[in-house]
């Protein structure tokens, strides 16, 4: 196998690998909603700390135990610190938690553009190696 030939499969395999973990993201963020809509506890929530891809929260159940859940709250695009929020929980696991009104079409527009980046990129460079490859031949 010549080193074109190793470089189009490295490519292809990372495209591949890049694309199956974005559908991967999906499919656990549908999970996770699942579970919460399975057995769904409503509260409001404090906003502890903001970032883009997590924000720590703060909110007590019916029972009175306040639960600060370790990941953070799902889909936390657009929070600012110090903010109240409705969020829906699991009551069999209260820390899985997200903003109430989210759910996993938050997660299909960057999971796409990632997939569709992705074979952008790789779809020219693989088009260039086969011809390389070819031209070899």
């Amino acid at each position: 196998m010549s080193g074109i030939d190793r470089a189009r499969r490295a490519v292809l395999g990372v495209a591949i690998g890049i694309s199956v973990l974005a559908v991967i993201l999906v499919l656990a963020a549908w999970r996770n909603d699942h579970l919460i809509a399975s057995d769904m506890g409503t509260a409001t929530a404090e906003v502890l700390s903001a970032g883009s891809l997590r924000s720590a929260i703060s909110f007590v159940t019916p029972d009175g135990v306040t639960h600060n859940p370790e990941l953070g709250v799902l889909y936390p695009t657009g929070l600012t610190a110090g903010q109240r929020i409705a969020v829906e929980y699991a009551r069999s696991d209260p820390d899985l938690v997200r903003v109430t009104g989210r759910d996993v079409r938050v997660a299909l527009v960057p999971a796409a553009s990632l997939i569709v980046v992705t074979w952008l990129v790789a779809a020219p460079v693989l088009a260039y190696l086969r011809r390389r490859s070819e031209a070899r031949a």
